[in-house]
């Protein structure tokens, strides 16, 4: 018999996405749909489909022949992993193409299954709701990037606007331009005139989707030096990457670090991926370049599920699921919630709404590196918090988890913990995060972990300005010099008179 694993949530069934595209074919396997959807296996293939689409008017032959048995594959991997749907989405190649519909049936007789052939206002729809599903709130110009086309489209929190496709993916610009970076963009440059919904987007966020640019992306990060290697929510600001993109719209990118990493046949389109970029920023004016790693992949996942559950906080629903998995107590994690919302309540700490969330998500994953040497619990639930596949949080809110947990673990007076990411938070942030670790330092404590204790715990003001956090005398062997020693730092940390007693009723 085989032993279930208890790293997996059970209440969840796998299910598969094949994304055709013109450059790639991807297989995702997801645990589940989910608000917060965790990858069970990801594989791709760099297809071709659209390579010379532009003259012959068909798909490539031999992009075709490897398709076909990468299905293959990707059916029998599908199954593997236990998949109870197998979803398979195809986008402007195959729509476009003469032999597309011959493909098309070729490729569902393998897979078992029908394929969806998007239209261009679909695939502007999903990759729209990927975005929004993966930003709390998305408020911005959506742009994915694809092989064979770009669809543009404005979303403003759970509103999708204006959309438009435009025949501007890599391989199809690369195939119109006969390889010219100026013909490039003069033919982007034109194309994006039509796009008016752009003037909408002045001021406000450009959230670029697609494989080309988060390359693209990824060499910004190596070349400024960020010490955060996330992709979803990186942002570029504009001016600081004007260079950089003229610099790979020149095709200038062997002495870029990390270009390595970078397959050949992404190389190839790189350069026009930054000159539409540039286009865009252009005609838009944006505030920032954001990257989303979420597509139409992640929006028609996110289309599936009920309206309720659309409405759930992304980051907070990824913290749950980690507390349910790695946690001594998930109760113990939302009583840590409360407490603190107490907490802050009596020592007079404002917050922000952003703020209450990243504190109600901190809490939830303050005890997920329980398991490691207590020597290295803090190191390793920093690198988890830090690195993990959060959306809906951005990277100074990403940080401040990071950091609270770290505090949390390895003192809150200790000034060498992640210097360079320190770089990416503001000293509010810095200090919240202090302040919340120091917080989490006393009551863990006073509960050993369990859950039962925080409820029952109360602050009363006492004279002389004092607070006591006060034990119930049903609990006063949880009385101690160490709890007490940890509430002495928290008021020095705070600048506030505190005691530790037990209750004489």
């Amino acid at each position: 018999m085989i032993a279930r694993s208890q790293g997996r949530l059970h209440d969840r069934q796998p299910v598969s996405i094949i994304d055709i595209g013109s450059n790639s074919i991807r297989l995702v396997i997801y645990e589940g749909v989910a608000r917060s959807p965790t990858v069970l296996f990801n594989e791709k293939m760099l297809a071709g489909l659209g390579r010379g689409i532009v003259t012959t008017g068909k798909l490539d032959p031999e992009g075709v022949a490897r398709s076909m048995e990468e299905f293959r594959r990707f059916r029998a991997l599908s199954d593997q992993a236990g998949a109870q749907r197998l979803y398979v989405l195809a986008t402007a190649a195959a729509r476009e193409a003469e032999n597309g519909p011959d493909f098309i049936h070729r490729a569902e007789e393998i897979l078992g299954t029908e394929i969806r052939v998007l239209t261009g206002r679909e695939e502007a729809y999903y990759s729209a709701l990927g975005v929004i599903s993966g930003f709390h709130p998305a408020d911005g110009i959506a742009g994915d990037l694809g092989g064979g086309s770009l669809e543009l489209v404005d979303v403003r929190g759970e509103a999708i606007g204006d959309g438009i496709t435009l025949p501007l993916g890599g391989l199809r610009l690369q195939d119109m331009s006969k390889g010219s970076a100026t013909a490039a963009a003069r033919i982007a440059r034109g194309e994006l005139a039509r796009a008016t919904l752009l003037e909408a987007g002045a001021g406000r966020p450009f959230y670029a989707v697609g494989g080309t640019w988060r390359n693209l992306a990824r060499l910004h990060m190596n070349t400024v030096g960020y010490p955060l290697a996330v992709m979803h929510h990186y942002e570029m600001e504009v001016d600081q990457s004007a260079e950089f993109l003229r610099q790979v719209a020149r095709g200038e990118i062997d002495k870029l670090q990390g270009i390595e990493a970078v397959s050949k046949a992404r190389r190839a389109l790189l350069s026009y991926g930054a000159i539409v970029l540039q286009e865009i920023v252009a005609a838009m004016r944006p505030s920032k370049i954001v990257v989303s790693v979420l597509g139409v992949r992640e929006g028609f996942l996110y289309s599936l599920l009920p309206l309720e559950e659309r409405r759930a906080d992304p980051l907070i629903s990824a913290s749950e699921e980690l507390a349910r998995l790695r946690a001594r107590s998930a109760t113990h994690a939302h009583e840590l919630v409360e407490w603190t919302t107490r907490t802050f309540a009596m020592f007079g700490i404002d917050e922000t709404e952003e703020e209450r969330r990243l504190r109600h998500s901190a809490c939830l994953l303050a005890d997920i590196g329980w398991r490691a040497h207590p020597e290295y619990r803090g190191t390793q639930s920093l690198n988890i918090i830090a690195h993990a596949s959060f959306i809906g949080v951005d990277h100074p809110g990403r940080v401040f988890l990071a950091l609270a947990t770290a505090y949390r673990h390895e003192g809150v007076f200790n000034d060498v913990i992640a210097p360079s990411l320190k770089r990416l938070v503001s000293e509010r942030y810095v200090e919240r995060a202090r302040v919340l670790g120091a917080m989490m330092r006393v009551v863990y404590l006073l509960t050993a972990s369990m859950p039962g204790v925080m409820p029952r715990l109360r602050w009363e003001k006492r004279p002389g300005g004092v607070l006591a956090l006060v034990i119930p005398s049903a609990l006063s062997g949880l009385f101690g010099e160490r709890p007490a020693g940890r509430l002495a730092q928290l008021a020095k940390l705070t600048g506030r008179k505190l005691e530790l007693v037990v209750s004489s009723g």
